[in-house]
């Protein structure tokens, strides 16, 4: 498949579609027709994957309805496959779009996890809305979601 460029991705070529293809080596540990999980490269932890469709989509908003059930029911069953396989206690689903995302191809990361490993994952800094700006937050996005 063609990669599909959007102007807020990269417009480089994409090494997951690369994988999908065959052409750079990874270890996929699920292929379908429309998505593949494969070992992270650079894991925080063994087992470690990540999923991505197989055609080239590079943000969360961009993925295909007709792909999401699939998207959706793989990533459990990769969830539950590399916990049990890793003797993990949970696990962390992670999925950055734009910033941070250091592969301009959407993957969903699937990272063991368990107490006490090292991880130091936050989201902060955290503030509170000022007065009233939540309300003007909260009716903006109503407005955008209202429009389409």
């Amino acid at each position: 498949m063609a990669q599909q460029f959007t102007p807020r991705g990269s417009d480089q070529p994409c090494v997951f579609c690369a994988i999908v293809r065959g052409e750079a080596a990874a270890e996929v540990v699920h292929r379908s027709d429309t998505v593949v999980a494969f070992l992270d490269a650079h894991p925080l932890f063994p087992g470690h994957v990540l999923l991505v469709p197989a055609v080239h989509v590079q943000t969360w908003d961009e993925l295909p309805a007709e792909l999401a059930h699939e998207w959706l029911t793989t990533s459990q069953a990769l969830q539950r496959a590399v916990e049990a396989a890793t003797g993990a206690e949970g696990a962390l689903l992670l999925t950055n779009n734009v910033v941070s995302q250091s592969v301009p191809h959407l993957h969903l990361h699937v990272i063991p996890r368990t107490r006490g490993d090292g991880l130091r994952f936050f989201l902060g800094p955290r503030r509170r809305y000022a007065a009233g700006q939540a309300s003007e937050v909260a009716e903006a996005v109503r407005a955008r979601l209202a429009a389409g």
